[in-house]
């Protein structure tokens, strides 16, 4: 008993990140991808390319006991670096605007006598109280528990209880189509399966819990030593993470193929529209329409509560690494003002593009694109530190990671190019 104890015990930033990874941008875009494709998008499986990058963001913080951009740093000049961080600050600022928007859009499905700005306001407030003054460890463990609001997917398409020959062959059988949708649409799923955010995330948690471990002092400070069992431990956390979040992809899509594609949805542009996905839960409940938008809000608010902090976190660490701040959501705002701060601006800026007139569940597609975008650049960068011996020393990369790593390099390079070449050639 002790040990199954210790085992999730030790189970944190993987876990963590994988659930983040399911955030409102990643609902609403594999939400539009079943409702627009059907079964034929099952075949998106991106479980082991998410992996191999997630593992190598996780061993360049356990090893260094510092972030990503401090890697950077010692592996590129600051013509790299500063393009690279601020790719990420903007990218990261758009998500954490449109999934406040998307929290409060969900939110005025229940209490739609309330405007959205008022939710928008009253997340925005809640979300920076909790990262700033709730303990790292009770943090960590609020944002596990809410990873559960994500099973409603789950549960849905077990009632659809759709042909399983069917959803078997899609799922292997891959469906391509050459229209400037669908280019846009595999950017998408990239983009927010993939993302630049949970790179820097996943590097600078598990420099978090070097210090926890009292391997440094502080995250940035010395070299810890790393054993291969903690390596193993580490590489299972992401395995688990990771699959975490293949699954509920998975099941999202299938949701939304085999309730709003086959209904004759095939577009959606509210909440109340992705909301009918999980009608099916609910429906011999009485008001079940009702019922699916308190479900879908819990989950999208659920999502967004984990997303946002680990949004303005990694942003937090990227700055933090490039100037020398002091950094980390074990510290108190006292000990880490300027980390804190970033946080808190990031977060009131990424809540101001909520008061631009912008569809929510359009914006989140929309972002997830651009982080399809900033991702390339991003994996050229960890691939070459993943492999510097002078920065991870004989814990480089071995054969099979980077072949999953640049595989995913090309892959994504490909699709972003293709995106583009669809929508200036082929519209």
């Amino acid at each position: 008993m002790p040990s199954i104890k210790n085992f999730f015990k030790n189970l944190g930033p993987g876990v963590v990140t994988g659930a983040a990874d399911d955030d409102p941008s990643g609902i609403a875009t594999y939400s539009q991808v079943g409702a627009q494709f059907g079964f034929n998008s099952l075949w998106f499986v991106l479980y082991p390319i998410m992996i191999a990058i997630q593992e190598m963001c996780a061993r360049i913080g356990l090893v260094t006991g510092a972030g990503l951009g401090n890697a950077l740093k010692k592996q590129f000049s600051n013509k790299v670096v500063f393009p690279i961080t601020s790719l990420l600050l903007i990218a990261n600022t758009i998500n954490i605007g449109v999934d406040i928007g998307a929290m409060a859009a969900s939110t005025n499905l229940i209490f739609p006598q309330i405007p959205n700005f008022v939710f928008a306001l009253c997340f925005t407030g809640l979300i920076i109280c909790a990262e700033i003054f709730i303990p790292y460890k009770k943090y960590v463990r609020i944002l596990k528990y809410l990873t559960l609001s994500l099973f409603a997917y789950v549960l849905t398409a077990i009632i659809i209880g759709e042909n399983l020959h069917e959803i078997v062959l899609a799922g292997i059988i891959p469906n391509i189509e050459f229209n400037s949708t669908f280019a846009m649409m595999s950017v998408a799923m990239l983009g927010t399966t993939i993302s630049p955010y949970l790179f820097f995330w996943q590097a600078s948690e598990e420099a978090e819990d070097d210090v926890a471990k009292d391997k440094i002092s502080d995250v940035g400070t010395g070299t810890p030593k790393i054993s291969k069992r903690e390596i193993k431990t580490m590489r299972l956390d992401v395995i688990i993470g990771m699959g975490f979040s293949q699954m509920i992809m998975w099941f999202i899509i299938l949701t939304a193929a085999g309730t709003l594609h086959l209904n004759g949805i095939t577009n959606i542009t509210t909440a109340e529209e992705a909301a009918k996905a999980l009608e099916p839960l609910v429906k011999t409940f009485p008001h079940s329409g009702e019922a699916s938008k308190i479900i879908f809000a819990l989950g999208i608010i659920g999502t967004g509560l984990l997303a946002i902090p680990v949004l303005a976190g990694s942003s937090a660490y990227a700055l933090s690494d490039g100037f020398g701040w002091k950094q980390g959501l074990s510290k108190k705002f006292r000990q880490a003002k300027a980390f804190y701060i970033t946080i808190l601006v990031s977060t009131i800026i990424g809540l101001g593009i909520n008061f631009i007139n912008i569809n929510p569940i359009t914006a989140l597609i929309y972002t997830a694109v651009i982080n399809g975008i900033v991702t390339v650049p991003m994996l050229f960068v960890i691939m070459k530190i993943a492999n510097n011996k002078k920065i991870l020393h004989e814990k480089t990369n071995g054969k099979l990671s980077n072949i999953l790593g640049w595989f995913t390099f090309a892959l994504m390079s490909l699709s972003v190019a293709v995106m583009f070449a669809m929508f200036l050639f082929f519209k």
